[in-house]
């Protein structure tokens, strides 16, 4: 059995197969076997097998739509402007330790090429095509300067 509920000699042959255990043991199918009545089932099994090819296509295309959209739900969109910094992911080749950076970078996007590739630059000077899927935006956090006079009294850094 597949992902269709029908065997692929099923789907060819329109019967079931008969296995070699079942012709040792004589099953009840070897038992009761008849030329005529087998000869007039196959043919009648015949007219049924474009019905069941069609029935195994739909169960094979909903089967489809079901991992496409288990798969879609974990995948992160990524959307990355001309001009916006993103990290690259370290090199595998490279040895990656314990301590060492997963992410390379920043890079500047020069130029989105594709719906999943872009071509990043670093220092004016352009670099390699990269897979958005290789790449997350780079974060820039601004710390504003805080005056003296903001801090609390209770400060332990400051003389007062």
């Amino acid at each position: 059995m597949t992902s269709t509920k029908e065997s692929p000699f099923t789907l060819s042959y329109g019967t079931e197969v008969m296995a070699p255990a079942e012709i040792r043991e004589l099953s009840w199918r070897v038992k009761h076997y008849d030329p005529a009545s087998n000869a007039q089932g196959l043919w009648m099994n015949m007219d049924f097998i474009d019905e069941a090819r069609e029935m195994a296509a739909a169960r094979a295309a909903m089967y489809e739509a079901r991992m496409a959209k288990a798969y879609n739900a974990r995948v992160r969109l990524r959307n990355f402007q001309v001009r916006d910094l993103v990290l690259k992911k370290a090199k595998a080749s490279s040895p990656i330790g314990k301590l060492d950076p997963k992410w390379e970078g920043p890079y500047k996007v020069m130029e989105i090429v594709n719906e999943r590739s872009l071509q990043t630059a670093t220092d004016g000077r352009k670099e390699c095509f990269l897979h958005m899927e290789r790449c997350q935006p780079q974060e820039v956090l601004h710390l504003e300067f805080i005056q003296e006079e903001e801090l609390p009294p209770f400060c332990r850094f400051c003389s007062r």
